[in-house]
């Protein structure tokens, strides 16, 4: 074979010609797949600060379960297209305002119920709640001792730490309303010994 024959065949201009050719569509196909993950990674970032919101726990109101500077995920639209479940736990404000302060607390009372706490058991339209937590009895029921009827898009709130919690037993905080909702804890992100799913009832 003559090596003249082959390097005269490279230097040809058609065989330039294709050649920059295949390397603009290398290049092409290296940017298209650049922009497309740079698009995908934008897309990600816009839907997670649409749907979630990072909270911090301020409170002692539900240790054990969340605790003093733990900080989680908060799923902002889950209230948007349903209703808060009892055993859901919440985030709200106390008076829709964005300046008021986050809370975090369990939902206990649906619209339409009443609830009454008697001698440290809470009571659902007369029935016991029998919550499947191991919290410690109510000492002081509050708003609830005479029962609390809620209206439609009402919902009555506990904190876990029962005994150290201004909660809806508390006329500073009172039933909470649809349009305070913010949302629902979702994944908790510190401690990283605790990281996961928050476990709702």
């Amino acid at each position: 074979m003559d090596l003249r024959n082959i390097k005269n065949w490279k230097e040809n201009p058609k065989y330039q010609e294709i050649k920059l050719r295949m390397q603009d569509v290398k290049v092409k196909k290296t940017f298209r797949w650049i922009f497309e993950i740079a698009v995908t990674l934008a897309f990600a970032a816009l839907t997670a600060v649409l749907m979630f919101q990072t909270v911090t726990m301020q409170e002692s109101a539900m240790e054990p379960t969340i605790e003093v500077g733990d900080s989680f995920f908060m799923n902002r639209v889950i209230y948007k297209f349903s209703s808060p479940k009892r055993g859901d736990i919440i985030v709200f404000r106390t008076d829709a305002s964005d300046d008021a302060a986050l809370h975090i607390r369990r939902g206990i009372g649906l619209p339409g119920e009443t609830i009454l706490i008697r001698n440290g058991k809470i009571y659902i339209d007369g029935e016991e709640y029998m919550e499947s937590g191991n919290y410690p009895a109510v000492t002081n029921p509050g708003l609830a001792e005479n029962g609390v009827t809620l209206n439609s898009g009402e919902y009555f709130v506990l904190g876990d730490n029962r005994n150290n919690s201004q909660d809806s037993r508390s006329a500073n905080v009172g039933v909470i309303h649809r349009d305070e909702l913010l949302g629902r804890a979702w994944i908790r992100i510190w401690p990283l010994d605790k990281f996961g799913v928050i476990k709702h009832e």
